[in-house]
């Protein structure tokens, strides 16, 4: 009995001490595109580590950015490319992945503008910061709302 008991309680510590995604992870994806959308830099800096990258892959911005100066070069870029307007957006559900490390989100985006651009992102958050961004340019993509 005492065993038992013993591995029952271990197993709910360990559930208990495993983070899980939840709204607030969920919430910072989505206020991350909206501000892609809007071209409000400095929404987009708010959440990036000091020593995040972004592998923008495909179209012409490509390219591995390190860092904020790089980072926030790159969305300068991409703002002015649309004469600093929003961009209308139609994203579809955000997935969200987390564990004690940190929380992946997953999300699909297609943006207006003078370019129009369909996009699968990602994005890893450990300990509350943006430290890594995948922004791929995927013209085949499907996005549901």
């Amino acid at each position: 009995m005492k065993t038992a008991f013993k591995t029952m309680l271990c197993a709910l510590l360990l559930i208990a001490g495993q983070a899980t995604a939840g709204p607030m992870d969920e919430a910072k994806g989505k206020a991350h595109l909206k501000a892609i959308a809007a071209g409000d830099l400095d929404a987009l800096m708010r959440d990036y580590a000091d020593d995040a990258y972004m592998d923008w892959v495909g179209g012409g911005l490509e390219g591995r950015y390190r860092g904020k100066a790089e980072i926030r070069a790159v969305w300068q870029k991409f703002i002015a490319a649309n004469d600093g307007k929003p961009r209308p957006a139609k994203t579809g559900e955000i997935e969200v992945y987390g564990n004690p490390k940190g929380v992946s989100l997953e999300a699909k985006a297609e943006y207006g503008g003078k370019t129009p651009t369909k996009v699968w992102h990602l994005f890893v958050y450990r300990e509350g910061v943006l430290t890594t961004e995948i922004w791929q340019i995927a013209p085949s993509l499907k996005v549901d709302e």
